[in-house]
């Protein structure tokens, strides 16, 4: 596994890289202190896996880098790192096709667990922010959830639908999803449709942080 690390702060730095090699001992992480160099790294390294992105970069808007690399390496998992703690920047970044937010103020062990879940294929996208509220909030409250999980047939979801979901989780759009699973885009889209609807969703990220927060598992029922 190949990651590139995009941070200002190399005591941040050095920390991601021992999460990520406590969890991955043959991981290649290279790192980049600001856009400039993160960019030279970009063109040296072409089997790039993962890209952890600070959004507070010296040189650049992180929002900015994180659409650009959305659209210039698409098959790149990005995760946002920030200092920024409010749900409009998780929103947002979610949006722009991040695999996960993760804060900085976060515990090794909360680190641990989110890269963990992000290299089994899943989002993570911290709880504490979402149950927050407040007027400006894009996400709704995250629900209290007990007992079993829900599975895709208690939503009436389809093996097909879970695949495309486990896709919308991993950040993919949906010709990324044509792609991957030789599908027309008008059938991707009927897909999305029919998960957004099961999911009480009115858009992706919604329908995203209620999968998490359901408790589903999209790899388990897509079997």
């Amino acid at each position: 596994m190949n990651i590139l690390v995009i941070d200002d702060h190399a005591l941040i730095r050095e920390a991601l890289r021992s999460v990520l090699m406590e969890l991955k001992s043959e991981a290649k992480v290279v790192e980049a202190p600001d856009w400039q160099q993160a960019s030279r790294q970009l063109e040296l390294s072409t089997e790039l896996d993962l890209i952890l992105l600070d959004l507070n970069l010296p040189d650049r808007d992180g929002f900015d880098a994180l659409a650009e690399l959305r659209v210039r390496y698409p098959a790149v998992s990005v995760v946002v790192l920030s200092a920024r703690e409010d749900r409009d920047s998780v929103t947002k970044a979610l949006e722009l096709g991040a695999l996960g937010f993760i804060p900085k103020s976060a515990r090794r062990e909360v680190m641990l667990n989110a890269f963990n879940l992000i290299f089994s294929g899943g989002m993570y996208i911290p709880p504490e922010i979402l149950a927050r509220h407040g007027p400006a909030a894009a996400l709704p409250p995250a629900p209290a959830r007990s007992g079993p999980r829900v599975s895709a047939a208690d939503l009436g979801l389809t093996g097909r639908q879970m695949e495309v979901l486990a896709l919308m989780m991993q950040g993919r759009s949906n010709k990324a999803i044509c792609r991957q699973l030789a599908l027309a885009e008008p059938t991707v889209k009927n897909h999305v449709t029919a998960i957004l609807r099961a999911l009480k969703a009115s858009n992706r990220t919604e329908a995203v942080v209620a999968a998490g927060e359901l408790g589903l598992d999209p790899h388990r029922d897509a079997r």
